[in-house]
Protein backbone atom coordinates (compact mmCIF):
# COMPACT_ATOMS: atom_id res chain seq x y z
CA UNK A 1 0.00 0.00 0.00
CA UNK A 2 1.39 3.55 -0.69
CA UNK A 3 2.62 5.76 2.04
CA UNK A 4 0.74 8.85 2.68
CA UNK A 5 3.52 9.68 5.32
CA UNK A 6 5.65 12.81 5.32
CA UNK A 7 9.08 12.60 3.58
CA UNK A 8 10.91 12.54 6.70
CA UNK A 9 8.79 9.30 7.94
CA UNK A 10 9.41 7.11 4.51
CA UNK A 11 11.41 4.60 5.32
CA UNK A 12 13.70 2.74 2.07
CA UNK A 13 11.62 0.61 0.59
CA UNK A 14 8.39 2.08 0.96
CA UNK A 15 5.92 3.01 -1.65
CA UNK A 16 4.68 6.41 -2.48
CA UNK A 17 1.80 8.19 -4.40
CA UNK A 18 1.20 11.22 -3.29
CA UNK A 19 1.92 15.15 -4.04
CA UNK A 20 5.30 16.96 -3.45
CA UNK A 21 6.69 20.62 -4.29
CA UNK A 22 8.92 20.62 -7.46
CA UNK A 23 11.87 22.45 -5.51
CA UNK A 24 14.52 21.39 -8.64
CA UNK A 25 14.31 20.15 -12.28
CA UNK A 26 17.50 20.45 -14.52
CA UNK A 27 18.45 18.70 -17.36
CA UNK A 28 21.96 17.28 -17.04
CA UNK A 29 24.69 14.57 -19.16
CA UNK A 30 25.78 11.09 -17.97
CA UNK A 31 29.51 10.60 -18.48
CA UNK A 32 28.34 9.07 -21.76
CA UNK A 33 26.41 11.99 -22.55
CA UNK A 34 22.73 10.97 -21.94
CA UNK A 35 20.41 13.16 -21.00
CA UNK A 36 18.44 12.87 -17.45
CA UNK A 37 16.56 14.90 -15.24
CA UNK A 38 17.80 15.67 -11.97
CA UNK A 39 14.59 16.27 -9.92
CA UNK A 40 14.07 17.26 -6.23
CA UNK A 41 10.72 17.05 -4.62
CA UNK A 42 9.51 18.42 -1.00
CA UNK A 43 6.95 18.37 1.41
CA UNK A 44 7.13 20.11 4.61
CA UNK A 45 8.84 17.75 6.07
CA UNK A 46 11.99 17.07 4.15
CA UNK A 47 13.23 17.34 0.53
CA UNK A 48 14.58 13.87 -1.65
CA UNK A 49 16.05 13.61 -5.07
CA UNK A 50 14.94 11.83 -8.01
CA UNK A 51 16.27 11.01 -11.54
CA UNK A 52 14.19 10.70 -14.56
CA UNK A 53 16.37 8.73 -17.16
CA UNK A 54 14.04 8.29 -20.38
CA UNK A 55 10.83 9.54 -22.25
CA UNK A 56 10.60 13.02 -20.26
CA UNK A 57 10.45 15.42 -22.76
CA UNK A 58 7.10 15.83 -22.62
CA UNK A 59 7.08 16.45 -18.40
CA UNK A 60 9.87 18.69 -19.01
CA UNK A 61 7.75 21.16 -20.77
CA UNK A 62 5.13 21.50 -18.46
CA UNK A 63 6.70 22.04 -15.32
CA UNK A 64 9.26 24.38 -13.52
CA UNK A 65 10.66 25.16 -10.22
CA UNK A 66 8.07 25.62 -7.50
CA UNK A 67 5.41 23.21 -9.65
CA UNK A 68 3.29 20.81 -7.60
CA UNK A 69 3.29 17.15 -8.74
CA UNK A 70 2.02 14.11 -8.09
CA UNK A 71 4.40 10.54 -7.78
CA UNK A 72 4.07 7.46 -7.63
CA UNK A 73 7.24 5.68 -6.96
CA UNK A 74 9.45 3.72 -4.70
CA UNK A 75 11.85 5.45 -1.91
CA UNK A 76 15.21 3.68 -2.18
CA UNK A 77 19.04 4.23 -0.89
CA UNK A 78 21.45 6.15 -2.92
CA UNK A 79 24.89 6.51 -1.62
CA UNK A 80 23.04 6.33 1.98
CA UNK A 81 20.45 9.91 1.30
CA UNK A 82 16.66 8.52 0.31
CA UNK A 83 15.48 9.05 -3.66
CA UNK A 84 12.81 8.07 -5.40
CA UNK A 85 12.39 5.64 -8.00
CA UNK A 86 9.60 7.01 -10.44
CA UNK A 87 6.89 4.79 -11.53
CA UNK A 88 4.56 7.82 -12.52
CA UNK A 89 4.55 11.43 -12.23
CA UNK A 90 1.97 14.54 -13.36
CA UNK A 91 1.63 17.99 -13.13
CA UNK A 92 -1.10 18.80 -10.66
CA UNK A 93 -4.33 20.05 -12.15
CA UNK A 94 -6.97 21.95 -10.50
CA UNK A 95 -9.19 19.20 -9.60
CA UNK A 96 -6.33 18.06 -7.36
CA UNK A 97 -7.76 20.97 -4.84
CA UNK A 98 -3.48 21.13 -3.79
CA UNK A 99 -1.95 24.43 -2.93
CA UNK A 100 1.54 25.11 -2.35
CA UNK A 101 1.13 26.60 1.18
CA UNK A 102 0.43 22.65 2.46
CA UNK A 103 3.89 21.60 1.20
CA UNK A 104 5.87 24.53 2.52
CA UNK A 105 7.62 23.58 6.37
CA UNK A 106 6.43 26.50 9.01
CA UNK A 107 7.83 27.28 12.31
CA UNK A 108 6.70 24.93 14.72
CA UNK A 109 6.00 28.00 17.05
CA UNK A 110 2.69 30.09 16.99
CA UNK A 111 3.11 32.77 14.43
CA UNK A 112 0.63 35.07 16.74
CA UNK A 113 2.73 34.39 19.80
CA UNK A 114 5.83 35.25 17.80
CA UNK A 115 4.71 38.29 16.98
CA UNK A 116 3.53 39.88 20.40
CA UNK A 117 6.71 38.69 22.24
CA UNK A 118 8.52 40.90 19.23
CA UNK A 119 6.53 43.70 20.04
CA UNK A 120 6.94 43.42 23.84
CA UNK A 121 10.64 42.89 23.25
CA UNK A 122 10.97 46.02 21.01
CA UNK A 123 8.72 48.56 23.35
CA UNK A 124 11.90 47.99 25.71
CA UNK A 125 13.86 50.05 23.29
CA UNK A 126 13.92 53.73 25.17
CA UNK A 127 15.48 55.83 23.11
CA UNK A 128 12.79 57.03 20.82
CA UNK A 129 14.62 57.93 17.78
CA UNK A 130 15.25 54.15 17.70
CA UNK A 131 11.84 53.72 18.44
CA UNK A 132 10.45 55.59 15.63
CA UNK A 133 12.86 54.35 13.12
CA UNK A 134 11.80 50.49 14.32
CA UNK A 135 8.44 51.43 13.41
CA UNK A 136 8.89 53.37 10.00
CA UNK A 137 10.46 49.84 9.18
CA UNK A 138 8.56 47.14 10.59
CA UNK A 139 5.06 47.95 9.78
CA UNK A 140 2.15 47.16 7.13
CA UNK A 141 3.30 44.77 4.28
CA UNK A 142 6.83 45.02 5.03
CA UNK A 143 5.88 43.67 8.56
CA UNK A 144 3.51 41.05 7.39
CA UNK A 145 6.60 39.62 5.05
CA UNK A 146 9.13 39.78 7.98
CA UNK A 147 7.17 37.36 10.18
CA UNK A 148 6.66 35.23 7.53
CA UNK A 149 9.50 35.35 5.33
CA UNK A 150 12.21 32.08 6.00
CA UNK A 151 15.38 33.32 7.21
CA UNK A 152 17.32 31.03 4.54
CA UNK A 153 16.61 29.19 1.93
CA UNK A 154 18.30 25.45 2.84
CA UNK A 155 20.87 26.13 5.82
CA UNK A 156 18.93 27.79 9.14
CA UNK A 157 15.65 28.47 9.45
CA UNK A 158 14.54 27.78 6.46
CA UNK A 159 10.99 27.65 6.62
CA UNK A 160 7.57 30.25 6.96
CA UNK A 161 8.23 32.23 10.01
CA UNK A 162 11.92 31.26 10.01
CA UNK A 163 13.10 34.87 10.20
CA UNK A 164 11.06 36.51 13.07
CA UNK A 165 12.09 32.94 15.17
CA UNK A 166 15.74 33.71 14.24
CA UNK A 167 15.49 37.13 15.06
CA UNK A 168 13.77 36.65 18.41
CA UNK A 169 16.53 34.08 19.64
CA UNK A 170 19.31 36.29 18.66
CA UNK A 171 17.59 39.25 20.53
CA UNK A 172 17.18 37.08 23.69
CA UNK A 173 21.02 36.29 23.98
CA UNK A 174 21.71 40.11 23.26
CA UNK A 175 19.49 41.01 26.11
CA UNK A 176 21.19 38.86 28.26
CA UNK A 177 24.47 39.44 26.99
CA UNK A 178 23.24 43.32 28.06
CA UNK A 179 22.24 42.08 31.51
CA UNK A 180 25.75 40.82 31.69
CA UNK A 181 27.57 43.33 30.25
CA UNK A 182 25.91 46.67 31.54
CA UNK A 183 28.36 49.33 28.91
CA UNK A 184 26.48 47.28 25.79
CA UNK A 185 24.27 49.87 24.77
CA UNK A 186 20.89 47.76 24.72
CA UNK A 187 18.70 50.23 22.48
CA UNK A 188 21.27 50.37 19.75
CA UNK A 189 22.04 46.78 19.62
CA UNK A 190 18.28 45.44 19.84
CA UNK A 191 17.96 47.66 16.75
CA UNK A 192 20.72 46.06 15.25
CA UNK A 193 18.79 42.39 15.89
CA UNK A 194 16.04 43.32 14.83
CA UNK A 195 17.11 45.03 11.68
CA UNK A 196 19.92 42.90 10.99
CA UNK A 197 17.97 40.41 8.74
CA UNK A 198 15.02 42.50 7.68
CA UNK A 199 16.51 42.74 3.83
CA UNK A 200 15.54 38.86 3.76
CA UNK A 201 12.46 40.50 3.47
CA UNK A 202 13.33 41.54 -0.61
CA UNK A 203 15.90 38.91 -1.18
CA UNK A 204 14.09 35.84 -0.17
CA UNK A 205 10.49 34.36 -1.88
CA UNK A 206 8.17 32.10 -0.19
CA UNK A 207 5.10 31.99 -2.08
CA UNK A 208 5.90 28.76 -4.20
CA UNK A 209 9.48 27.67 -2.60
CA UNK A 210 12.27 29.09 -1.26
CA UNK A 211 14.70 31.04 -3.64
CA UNK A 212 16.24 34.20 -4.37
CA UNK A 213 14.84 37.28 -5.72
CA UNK A 214 16.35 39.38 -8.59
CA UNK A 215 16.85 41.89 -6.40
CA UNK A 216 18.09 39.52 -3.82
CA UNK A 217 20.96 38.09 -6.00
CA UNK A 218 21.79 41.83 -7.24
CA UNK A 219 22.09 43.72 -3.85
CA UNK A 220 21.76 40.83 -1.13
CA UNK A 221 20.13 41.41 1.98
CA UNK A 222 22.68 42.88 3.72
CA UNK A 223 22.41 46.47 1.37
CA UNK A 224 18.92 45.82 1.25
CA UNK A 225 18.59 46.60 4.98
CA UNK A 226 21.17 49.01 5.00
CA UNK A 227 19.49 51.10 1.96
CA UNK A 228 15.91 51.05 4.07
CA UNK A 229 17.44 52.15 7.33
CA UNK A 230 19.10 55.12 5.36
CA UNK A 231 16.13 55.95 3.98
CA UNK A 232 13.66 55.97 6.63
CA UNK A 233 16.27 58.14 9.17
CA UNK A 234 16.35 60.97 6.65
CA UNK A 235 12.46 60.64 7.45
CA UNK A 236 13.11 61.09 11.03
CA UNK A 237 13.84 64.79 11.80
CA UNK A 238 17.02 65.67 13.86
CA UNK A 239 18.09 61.81 13.82
CA UNK A 240 22.11 61.59 14.22
CA UNK A 241 24.32 60.69 11.42
CA UNK A 242 27.01 58.76 14.29
CA UNK A 243 23.83 56.73 15.80
CA UNK A 244 22.39 55.98 12.36
CA UNK A 245 26.03 55.05 10.96
CA UNK A 246 26.40 52.23 14.68
CA UNK A 247 22.85 50.72 13.41
CA UNK A 248 23.73 50.30 10.19
CA UNK A 249 27.21 49.09 10.83
CA UNK A 250 25.88 46.59 13.03
CA UNK A 251 23.92 44.90 10.01
CA UNK A 252 26.52 45.34 7.97
CA UNK A 253 28.97 43.45 9.87
CA UNK A 254 26.37 40.87 11.75
CA UNK A 255 27.90 38.17 9.33
CA UNK A 256 31.45 38.71 11.27
CA UNK A 257 34.10 38.82 8.30
CA UNK A 258 34.87 39.98 5.14
CA UNK A 259 35.43 36.08 3.50
CA UNK A 260 31.68 35.46 5.06
CA UNK A 261 30.11 38.40 2.87
CA UNK A 262 30.14 41.19 6.24
CA UNK A 263 31.28 44.45 4.14
CA UNK A 264 32.61 45.43 7.00
CA UNK A 265 33.71 42.80 9.87
CA UNK A 266 32.33 44.16 13.81
CA UNK A 267 33.96 47.33 15.07
CA UNK A 268 32.08 47.91 18.27
CA UNK A 269 31.19 46.20 21.58
CA UNK A 270 27.43 45.72 20.26
CA UNK A 271 28.68 44.10 16.66
CA UNK A 272 30.48 41.89 18.02
CA UNK A 273 27.68 40.77 20.29
CA UNK A 274 25.16 40.60 17.24
CA UNK A 275 27.99 38.70 15.17
CA UNK A 276 27.84 36.11 17.71
CA UNK A 277 24.20 36.07 18.98
CA UNK A 278 23.38 35.63 14.91
CA UNK A 279 25.91 32.27 14.86
CA UNK A 280 25.00 30.81 17.73
CA UNK A 281 21.30 30.93 16.57
CA UNK A 282 21.95 30.30 13.22
CA UNK A 283 24.23 27.30 13.76
CA UNK A 284 22.30 26.01 16.71
CA UNK A 285 19.39 25.52 14.28
CA UNK A 286 21.09 24.20 11.42
CA UNK A 287 23.06 21.27 13.26
CA UNK A 288 19.43 20.38 15.21
CA UNK A 289 17.58 20.58 11.75
CA UNK A 290 20.10 18.62 10.11
CA UNK A 291 20.74 15.68 12.78
CA UNK A 292 16.66 15.42 13.12
CA UNK A 293 16.50 14.86 9.60
CA UNK A 294 18.64 11.75 9.98
CA UNK A 295 17.29 10.34 13.20
CA UNK A 296 14.42 7.95 11.41
CA UNK A 297 17.72 6.42 9.93
CA UNK A 298 19.65 3.98 12.12
CA UNK A 299 23.04 5.62 11.28
CA UNK A 300 24.51 7.50 14.29
CA UNK A 301 26.11 10.21 12.64
CA UNK A 302 24.93 12.49 9.72
CA UNK A 303 25.85 12.69 6.24
CA UNK A 304 28.99 15.01 5.46
CA UNK A 305 27.70 18.86 5.40
CA UNK A 306 29.45 20.84 3.50
CA UNK A 307 28.32 24.25 4.86
CA UNK A 308 29.35 22.68 8.35
CA UNK A 309 32.30 21.43 7.18
CA UNK A 310 31.73 18.13 9.00
CA UNK A 311 29.04 15.01 10.19
CA UNK A 312 27.03 15.26 13.06
CA UNK A 313 26.79 12.89 16.29
CA UNK A 314 23.11 12.16 16.48
CA UNK A 315 23.18 10.47 20.32
CA UNK A 316 19.33 9.70 20.18
CA UNK A 317 20.43 6.99 17.42
CA UNK A 318 23.35 6.08 19.58
CA UNK A 319 22.05 5.95 23.11
CA UNK A 320 19.00 3.72 21.34
CA UNK A 321 21.53 1.01 19.74
CA UNK A 322 23.56 0.49 23.21
CA UNK A 323 19.96 0.48 25.17
CA UNK A 324 18.97 -2.97 22.08
CA UNK A 325 22.56 -4.00 22.61
CA UNK A 326 22.76 -3.90 26.81
CA UNK A 327 18.87 -5.21 27.00
CA UNK A 328 20.21 -8.56 24.87
CA UNK A 329 23.15 -8.89 26.86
Amino acid sequence: MPSKKELIDIQVGEQISQFFILTKVEKKLTRAGKPYLNLMFRDKSAEVTAKMWDNFEDFEKTVSDGSIVKVAGTIEDFQGQKQVKIDKIRLAIPSDNVKHESFLPKSKRSLEEMITELKERLEKVEEPLIKELLDKILTDEKFEKYTKVPAGKAWHHAYIGGLIEHTLEIIKICDLMCDIHPEINRDILIAGAALHDFGKTEELTFETGFDYTDKGKLLGHIVIAAMEIESKTKEIEGFPEKLKDQIIHLVLSHQGKLEFASPVEPKTLEAIVLYHADELSAKTNAYKSAIQAEETSENIWTRYLPLANTSLYISKNDNEKDFKENLFE
